[in-house]
């Protein structure tokens, strides 16, 4: 009965739209298509006013909230098996939750990183991979409740610029709710895995000429042009989907929380994202302390580590992105400022790594067991740096979030492994560790003993 009572009590549609810069309030359907505030074009975040009440009826009861989300994992109802909307008393965006278009997103798994923590000398180090979601990255638990909302607001288009893991989100979802979709991407840099798959869950695909932040140029025009609903992370639902995974961290660890948490950083609302989860968590007594959010970016595209060595984080001059890692390849990141104040409130860093550092750490975390995308290893690369800082101690707790699955870009893997994917002067200050972790596919003759005497002779050279 307490599960049934709570349930009906905070299904109401309880939030509002702050904008992050001049704090001017509005309601969620006058944030207009683009989803910027028109006194100070800053971007919106959702909040819920009646959460800030101690004893308020409105307020969510932290204790009563931990036992009917552990008792919904063993129920049957379609909402309770994903890892979004079993939060839902968190995230009380819609007017009916019989409106949430759902996969089974989240409940992904926290991989221990055994031979990671050995080398790094760091007690406890876990792999939140995102990249087991329906369609292999973290988009899909922001898409569920930004694109829930689009159904319930009546619209019929929705539409997205990507760099690949957006698109293949969007495209499933709205696929999933009957929904029209079109996708921008640049031209030539996307992997064809994540180009593949919003082609295969039907939407309107358009390569224009021009990067990323071409593509989220031309789209912002169209959106204020024609009914489409914008869904790149400027839209703040996006954000209160992505805020669920530092739910399952909490949960995972008893309610307490680990030490570090590491995020890759491309448009910088997944570190936004947690930040304002956990402080949420914290304000309504879930969890008692933050944990360190840091955000790692890769060296050809890290605007946000260049305003950090420029000014703290407080202003930032776009990038012309490069990097191998598609998924982060983004030199205007749209949420710059939100995931200032998350590394600001929460002590973390902001630091970027080399292609060849991402490579490697990429491998290494393929000796665990663990795939990923080329974006998520910029995390294990970046721990590396921080321990040898000094900055993350023998005794804490880490945990790396990976946002995509290997085989979003099995190009990238397969380059490596062939001795292909760096260029010399990138391989140089890695050569031992590259040359330990490679595993090229040897031709062997089609005998027994030919694959015996192969065995023998790279007997000590691959450990």
């Amino acid at each position: 009965m307490l599960a049934g009572r709570l349930t009906l009590d905070m299904n109401d549609n309880l939030h509002q739209l702050r904008c992050f810069g001049c704090g001017v309030r509005i309601r969620g359907d006058q944030a207009g298509s683009i989803f910027r505030c028109k006194e100070c074009g800053d971007l919106f975040e959702v909040e819920y006013p009646g959460w800030g009440l101690v004893g308020g009826t409105d307020r969510p009861n932290a204790g009563a909230l931990k036992w009917l989300w552990r008792d919904r994992r063993a129920s049957s109802e379609l909402l309770d098996h994903s890892g979004v909307w079993r939060f839902r008393e968190m995230l009380p965006i819609l007017d009916s939750f019989g409106n949430a278009v759902t996969l089974r997103e989240g409940n992904t798994p926290l991989y221990h990183l055994p031979r990671t923590a050995k080398a790094l000398g760091v007690d406890q180090i876990y792999a939140k991979h995102q990249g087991m979601n329906p369609t292999g990255s973290f988009k899909d638990t922001g898409m569920t409740a930004a694109l829930s909302v689009a159904k319930e607001r009546g619209f019929e288009w929705v539409a997205c610029a990507s760099t690949g893991n957006t698109s293949a989100a969007m495209a499933a979802y709205a696929a999933r709710a009957g929904m029209k979709c079109l996708v921008l991407i640049p031209q030539g840099k996307i992997a064809w895995g994540k180009l593949a798959q919003s082609m295969d869950y039907g939407a309107v695909t358009c390569q224009l000429n021009t990067d990323f932040d071409g593509c989220v140029r031309v789209l912002s025009t169209i959106v204020q042009q024609a009914p489409i609903y914008l869904l790149n992370s400027v839209n703040p639902y996006r954000l209160e989907g992505q805020k669920t995974p530092a739910l399952e961290i909490a949960e995972y660890f008893d309610w307490s929380v680990p030490d570090h948490i590491l995020v890759p950083g491309g448009n910088l609302a997944n570190g936004s994202a947690l930040g304002k989860g956990l402080r949420e968590m914290k304000e309504l007594g879930l969890i008692s302390r933050l944990p360190k959010i840091s955000v790692i970016q890769a060296e050809g595209a890290n605007p946000l580590v260049r305003s950090f060595i420029a000014n703290d984080g407080q202003s930032m001059e776009p990038v012309v992105a490069n990097t191998r890692a598609t998924a982060i390849r983004i030199g205007n990141p749209a949420s710059w400022r939100k995931a200032s104040r998350t590394i600001h409130e929460t002590g973390g860093w902001c630091l970027d790594v080399s292609e060849g550092e991402i490579a490697v750490a990429k491998a290494e975390l393929g000796r665990e067991g663990i795939g990923s995308e080329p974006a998520s290893a910029v995390t294990l690369a970046g721990l590396k740096k921080l321990v040898a800082q000094g900055k993350v101690a023998p005794s804490d707790t880490v945990v790396l979030l990976l946002t995509g699955h290997t085989l979003k870009d099995s190009d990238y893997t397969i380059d490596f492994h062939r001795g292909t994917l760096l260029k010399p002067e990138e391989a140089a200050p890695l050569v031992p560790e590259i040359d330990a972790l490679r595993r090229d596919a040897i031709e062997v003759e089609a005998t027994p003993d030919a694959v015996l005497k192969a065995l023998k002779e790279i007997q000590g050279r691959w450990v």
